[in-house]
């Protein structure tokens, strides 16, 4: 008898544990395999859009430049022959082509003779583009022609259209819109010099009609496919707006507003019609990061359901292998705290970078800690890293800076915004006092805002105790003044000039004891220096310093740039 009762035991404790927990476990497998494959194929959508959207991306830029340069070519074949132009044959070319806004010839021996749509030119906004343009345009075509007629040249004999696409955002009420700009080589005549022509792009033009058409063209190709799609997510819609600047100037019917999927920023120059605008995409309705979000809701869902399954199981079986399971526990906690210790220092690594790609989080402050974990010591490299590449071309003579009509003010609070998030961090008080009357400066927008980043970094490297920065740009005397001012450790006037050398670093033993590569202020000498401008330093130790740049206000012409 006594045989047969632990016979009994021992099968209602297999069955107990076959139906409390084994059963429960392979439901658990089975779903999970399940749930995984599921997992897969709505990380697959998710990839197949963005590739999806990193293609249409693609194409739309393709076709936007292909229908502005058969515009552009059919507009230089249509251009007064150079030696007939005059104001009178380029005003009549552009009453018969409702995107002209203005448009000049140039030859070496006329100069340039330019006009403008004069239906606009009681728009102020408008009259005032168009003076500033016919004055800077003859300094822009007596730099650039020779270049110019050599790669237009080039171009030609490969079957390409000889041009060059620039552009400017143009004031239109309280808004700025997108102006583009194309300069080309007009049709030689045998016997005289090459003649460049100029076509000014209408901004009201481009938002009001060029670009939502175009744009609408893009959706419609690709809204036939999506609806073949039985993985289907929502439609795709599109819109473009300024590098810098969110707000769309052109945008599909049916956007929506929210923040953009995926973009991709135009080329321009000999490469592209639209040089600093911004193409975007996202989904009508929803987004990727949504559709990751019910992927992890339905993940909680369903292990929340196993869980209460198995807690079941637990339950049912408690009184019939406690023994058991106190054991089972006991091997479960030395295996979980064994592992824990042994993960601890592989998964801190990974950890913020995993927990960020699977887009579990939900506090936007979390999301912020997270990057600047990632983030900080990966930043100070790139820094250090775009330094040395910089000094290294300015010491091989091979640096080049791109030149154009700048808004400084704007560059400089774009810029301090970037910024804005580490300078709070860190706790200092931060006061910004940009002027709103100052002029466009011929400049290099990425070397300029470089220079006011490294300004910017050595005050908060060098500010332990009273943590304040200031950044302050005003015009004064013929000159746009930019000054960056902290109440940090400050510099001897013995070392003064010598903080500008590649390498010097001060004596201070603060300097030593906080990292730098000694080429900032190197760069920033040789920035500022480039643009004809000067940089000045007023600083007493213990009270803190204040960097001045001074760049002259002068038209594009003037501007030394660096041999290439």
């Amino acid at each position: 008898m006594k045989r047969r009762w632990r016979w009994n035991e021992q099968s209602r404790l297999v069955l107990t544990l076959d139906l409390a927990v084994v059963t429960p476990a392979a439901a658990l497998i089975v779903i999970s395999v399940m749930h995984l494959k599921s997992i897969q194929r709505d990380r697959a959508v998710e990839a197949a859009i963005q590739q999806d959207f990193y293609q249409v991306l693609a194409i739309s830029e393709k076709h936007l430049n292909a229908k502005t340069y058969d515009m552009v070519d059919l507009a230089r074949h249509e251009f007064p022959r150079p030696e007939e132009a005059c104001e009178e044959s380029l005003e009549k070319f552009i009453d018969q082509h409702v995107y002209a806004a203005s448009v000049f010839v140039y030859t070496p021996e006329r100069g340039v003779i330019f006009a403008a749509r004069q239906a606009s030119m009681r728009d102020p906004d408008f009259h005032s583009e168009a003076e500033d343009f016919e004055k800077m345009a003859p300094d822009w075509m007596k730099v650039e022609y020779h270049e110019f007629v050599k790669t237009f040249r080039e171009m030609e004999s490969k079957g390409k259209l000889p041009a060059y696409f620039t552009h400017d955002a143009v004031k239109r009420g309280d808004k700025h819109e997108y102006q583009s700009v194309a300069v080309f080589l007009l049709p030689e005549t045998p016997g005289t010099d090459p003649a460049l022509g100029g076509l000014v792009i209408d901004a009201d033009y481009l938002s009001g009609q060029f670009f939502p058409e175009m744009l609408s063209s893009f959706i419609s190709q690709n809204y036939a496919e999506a609806q073949r799609d039985k993985s289907h997510y929502g439609r795709a819609v599109m819109m473009m707006h300024l590098r810098g600047e969110p707000d769309p100037i052109a945008k599909s019917a049916d956007w929506d507003g929210g923040e953009p999927e995926m973009e991709r920023t135009l080329e321009g120059g000999f490469q592209g019609a639209f040089p600093g605008l911004v193409l975007a995409i996202k989904l009508q309705g929803t987004t990727l990061a949504s559709l990751g979000k019910r992927f992890v809701r339905t993940s909680f869902l369903i292990l929340g359901g196993i869980s209460l399954l198995l807690a079941g199981g637990i339950w049912l079986t408690y009184h019939n292998v406690s023994k058991e399971i106190a054991l089972a526990k006991l091997k479960s906690d030395f295996v979980s705290n064994v592992s824990h210790e042994l993960r601890t220092p592989l998964s801190l690594i990974r950890l913020y970078a995993e927990t960020l790609e699977m887009g579990r989080l939900t506090s936007p402050e979390k999301y912020q800690e997270y990057y600047c974990i990632i983030r900080k010591e990966s930043e100070r490299l790139t820094a250090l890293i775009n330094n040395v590449l910089d000094f290294s071309r300015i010491e091989a003579g091979r640096k080049e800076y791109e030149f154009r009509a700048t808004d400084l003010g704007e560059l400089a609070r774009n810029t301090l915004e970037s910024y804005r998030y580490q300078i709070e961090q860190q706790g200092f008080e931060f006061r910004e006092d940009i002027a709103d009357d100052l002029p466009a400066l011929w400049l290099d927008r990425e070397a300029i805002s470089r220079s006011l980043l490294n300004l910017v970094n050595n005050a908060l490297k060098y500010s332990k105790k009273e943590k304040y920065l200031g950044v302050k740009l005003y015009r004064s005397n013929g000159s746009v003044k930019l000054e960056v001012i902290d109440h940090g450790i400050g510099i001897p006037r013995s070392e003064q000039q010598r903080i500008f050398e590649k390498f010097y670093r001060v004596g201070d033993p603060l300097v030593h004891n906080t990292k730098g590569s000694g080429l900032g202020l190197s760069l920033v000498h040789h920035i500022v220096e480039a643009h004809g401008g000067q940089i000045s330093v007023e600083s007493t130790p213990g009270q803190g310093s204040k960097f001045v740049i001074a760049l002259p206000v002068r038209s594009g012409s003037d501007v030394h740039r660096p041999n290439g």
